[in-house]
């Protein structure tokens, strides 16, 4: 989807900057944190820790500060009252968006939410608003520069991938969260570069969006990836292909 691959492009140029990193670290940190607090701090034993623990050193968070971070989330170094809450929303023409955050105060990120909502137009909605619009899968990115598109294809449905799609410069390959982490397993295995793997909230389907509304959507995005308290921005709008090429000459 080009939208998507659009707005993945531009998340993967900022998070290089030197101006987003500190606030990558802190999200970064802060999830570890959520993730210890769950399943415990062994990493062996908590899949999700050890996920976290993994884009944290693909960021080069310190190990102080991972190590701390895991410490605070086994109350080790004083309690952390983190908590993960999903917010859904309206964007332009009827996009629908799902915000992942992990909040130590909901009655401030609530309110902030909802004025970044109603400066793009758009509206933070009820629980389960959009939520049916979207299936919780793994996913990853991989350059098309690391591997041919039938050898990544042959490693990846022999590790449980639902499927493999080329967007631009990048495989996109999507399966399954019990599949995850032995396809996460089986491509570091065969030295498969990553850009990236996560587990995200996958449209079913998607509404196309016009020149006339596409820069509106990725500033509401942008606008909502940027709070401190916003881990992942999912939705479902489709910017064409000639509509994402214009938007990135303007800000090439």
């Amino acid at each position: 989807m080009s939208g998507h691959s659009h707005w993945s492009k531009i998340k993967r140029a900022k998070a290089t900057t030197d101006a987003r990193r500190g606030r990558l670290w802190s999200k970064l940190a802060r999830r570890i944190i959520v993730a210890a607090k769950t399943g415990g701090g062994n990493p062996d034993e908590n899949l999700q820790l050890r996920y976290a623990i993994d884009d944290a050193k693909a960021a080069n968070l310190p190990k102080d500060t991972i190590a701390n971070a895991i410490k605070r989330g086994t109350g080790e170094l004083g309690a952390a009252n983190y908590e993960r809450i999903i917010y859904e929303g309206y964007g332009p023409e009827g996009v629908a968006v799902m915000i992942e955050c992990l909040t130590d105060n909901r009655n401030r990120t609530v309110p902030e939410l909802r004025k970044i909502f109603e400066r793009a137009d758009g509206q933070l909605g009820a629980t389960n608003c959009v939520a049916w619009m979207f299936a919780q899968k793994g996913t990853f990115t991989v350059p098309t520069s690391a591997i041919e598109e039938d050898a990544l294809m042959e490693i990846c449905l022999d590790a449980g991938a639902d499927d493999i799609s080329k967007e631009g410069d990048v495989f996109e390959v999507t399966c399954q969260v019990g599949e995850f982490h032995a396809l996460k397993e089986a491509l570091a295995e065969k030295g498969v570069e990553t850009i990236a793997a996560e587990i995200a909230m996958i449209p079913n389907t998607t509404v196309k969006v016009g020149a006339d509304k596409a820069q509106q959507v990725l500033n509401l995005m942008e606008s909502l990836e940027e709070h401190d308290d916003v881990q992942n921005v999912f939705a479902n709008f489709d910017i064409p292909d000639e509509v994402a090429a214009k938007l990135e000459e303007n800000t090439s």
